[in-house]
């Protein structure tokens, strides 16, 4: 069973950890973007710490509008092929120093409310 729960009405920290261990948070619903979040344990806060932080993760995100994950793997594959009728145009939307393969914890950004 899966529940979905409204982020504007309920606490990460009261319903991860305590309940479940992980979780499925899906954004963009035209593109289905979906990612697991696992809860590993509790830290004692840092005073010197902006919270919420991101820690650890793999691969970058996607740019923005890719067409959800068959359309960035189609542009990822493009991106392989320098004679790919599309290459110039997908090489300029995504950027020259693009790299599906970096993750920087420290780029992310969380929404303030």
């Amino acid at each position: 069973m899966h529940e979905k729960l409204d982020e504007t009405k309920i606490l990460v920290k009261d319903w991860l950890g305590k309940q479940y261990k992980q979780c499925r948070y899906s954004y963009d619903y035209g593109d289905d973007w979906n990612h697991t979040v696992l809860f590993e344990k509790i830290l004692d806060a840092d005073p010197n710490t902006n919270y919420p932080t991101c820690v650890n993760g793999k691969k970058a995100c996607p740019p923005e509008d890719s067409g959800g994950l068959w359309g960035y793997y189609s542009k990822l594959e493009i991106l392989k092929d320098p004679k790919h009728p599309d290459y110039d145009d997908v090489l300029e939307w995504m950027g020259d120093d693009f790299n599906p393969d970096e993750f920087d914890p420290n780029k992310v950004m969380f929404r303030q409310s």
